[in-house]
């Protein structure tokens, strides 16, 4: 099958996303950790020993610490694709998305002609709190300059973030003041949310996307699941794609809400851990409404559970496209130095015993481009080009067919939306240019957006111009990437379609993103067309 030049950085694009996701939600059987203390038990004398012979007779000097990261490093990578050792510099950044909280001062920012720019300050974060406001170009911190200096986005968060009650000064230009503006701006607890967009598709069919499983995420469904019910949602879809993972206890306690009680979820079960199963409680507040679960090649972990958990009971209807295969459960244990391992403990096993696991023998090059492999087979495309083997097929109480081994296939199949799709429009996402310009638009004509006065109207009234366009392939251009007309006019409804979201995501927060992007979204389209052939 021949096809456009395009697809070749489609691999790129998902390797990246899918590790980051993965890396940070990685299923645990609960949100706690335990500390692994010092001590020789005999049984990693020959470790000890290698180490310490290259310590006194290699002809380099060595640093010790680091010898010995890179040695635990090897040996948990060669376990399998999810064992892993976080430094403790590492941890608590990986950690954050997962605990739902960090300490600083609450603002959302990117970095835009080298200069950070304030996307939005955290409602009732300690930013907002003293008047910055989205728009305010932040040029120093504590008296020394970060504008101009080639400074990236870990430089930013070392010098914002810091312990709460610590006090931070920052210097921001604001469009039509002159000189700078100085807050003083005491840090504190900001809560980050795991649950993106919660709104009606129809009168009836509600929507929720949720981008991991952390420790806040069961609270926030359950307030999004009320709002909606109280504006007529008798239906409901859960977005799952993207969704790397996290708490294992966390999908447990979503998927409670959809089944009855004594329904299985998932049990857990290891060589050294005895089976431990996860059932429905008699809690559920949305136990009989018609259910559609989206899921991608990037729904993992957790996801796959709760996934797993409606699928196998019969509970409602999975979406999209098969989903990543991760059946492992991890363990972390920190050490007294504040780094810590991630183990692989345990399988998890979906209600009909399946372990959706795909193979990691070959090792984690191999295993994560699987997904390249996916792409290469057709698979992405067609539904017939994914690979099943009857030796891991499995019976559904009313009677479905399901297969483990590798990923949750969807009951509907939703093939990649490639229509609109050009080498052009594919060197412009890789670039960051639709983004970084969405951005640079939105806060030079931020009040001329803000006109609308609320997301609504701005989604009524405002469509991409043709001048908009052209200001955005000159954008392009003089940020490395040639501008292509003829290609441009092959992708316009895909990039007027995103450089609206994205605007109205600069201009009105996150959740407001997803409702413009449905307008294109053939997997949310697909879930309205079902609700609405079922009565």
């Amino acid at each position: 099958m021949n096809r456009p030049k395009f697809y070749v950085y489609l691999p790129i694009i998902f390797a990246l996303v899918l590790v980051l996701g993965i890396f940070i939600g990685t299923t645990f059987l609960s949100g706690g950790q335990k500390t692994v203390m010092g001590g020789n038990t005999g049984k990693f004398s020959k470790l000890q020993d290698v180490l310490q012979y290259i310590n006194q007779e290699y002809v380099d000097t060595v640093n010790d610490d680091d010898l010995v990261e890179r040695s635990i490093v090897s040996l948990l990578e060669n376990l399998d694709p999810h064992s892993s050792y976080i430094s403790a510099e590492e941890l608590q950044a990986n950690n954050e998305p997962l605990q739902g909280n960090f300490e600083g001062i609450g603002v959302e920012f990117n970095i835009v002609d080298d200069t950070v720019r304030v996307v939005a300050a955290i409602p009732g974060g300690p930013a907002e709190g003293v008047g910055v406001q989205a728009g305010d170009k932040i040029v120093m911190v504590d008296g020394k300059t970060i504008a101009g200096i080639k400074i990236a986005n870990k430089g930013v968060m070392e010098r914002l973030k810091g312990k709460g009650g610590t006090k931070v000064k920052i210097s921001v230009k604001r469009n039509g003041r002159k000189g700078l503006i100085d807050f003083t701006i005491t840090r504190g607890t900001i809560p980050i949310y795991s649950l993106d967009a919660s709104y009606m598709l129809t009168a009836n069919l509600g929507y929720i996307k949720i981008s991991r499983f952390a420790a806040t995420t069961y609270d926030e469904f359950m307030q999004a699941l009320d709002k909606l019910q109280k504006q007529g949602m008798t239906k409901l879809v859960v977005d799952l794609r993207g969704n790397g993972g996290g708490f294992l206890n966390t999908a447990v306690d979503i998927a409670d809400e959809f089944l009855t009680e004594g329904k299985s979820i998932v049990y857990t079960q290891g060589k050294a851990r005895p089976r431990k199963d996860f059932y429905a409680t008699k809690r559920g507040s949305f136990e009989n409404g018609e259910l559609f679960i989206l899921i991608d090649d990037g729904s993992a972990s957790a996801s796959e559970i709760l996934a797993g958990a409606v699928q196998d009971n019969d509970r409602g209807t999975l979406i999209g496209r098969r989903s990543f295969g991760k059946g492992l459960v991890q363990e972390q244990s920190e050490f007294t130095d504040g780094s810590a391992i991630r183990l692989t403990i345990a399988r998890y096993y979906t209600p009909t015993g399946r372990c959706i696991q795909k193979p990691y023998k070959h090792g984690v090059d191999d295993y994560y481009n699987e997904e390249l492999a996916r792409y290469e087979s057709g698979e992405l495309e067609s539904a017939d080009s994914i690979k099943v083997a009857d030796s891991l097929k499995y019976k559904t109480p009313g009677g479905k067919i399901v297969y483990g081994g590798g990923g949750i296939i969807p009951d509907e199949f939703v093939p990649l939306d490639t229509a609109n799709r050009s080498l052009y429009l594919s060197e412009l996402i890789y670039a960051g240019i639709i983004n970084d310009f969405a951005f640079y638009y939105s806060d030079k004509e931020r009040a001329k957006l803000k006109a609308y006065k609320n997301f609504e109207n701005f989604n009524k009234s405002f469509n991409i111009s043709a001048s908009l366009l052209n200001e955005l392939a000159d954008y392009g251009a003089k940020n490395g990437v040639k501008r292509n007309d003829k290609e441009m006019a092959i992708s316009k409804p895909w990039i007027e379609t995103q450089l609206k979201g994205l605007i109205s995501r600069n201009i009105w927060g996150i959740e407001n993103y997803y409702p413009v992007i449905q307008e294109r979204d053939k997997v949310i389209k697909k879930a309205v067309e079902l609700s609405q052939k079922k009565k």
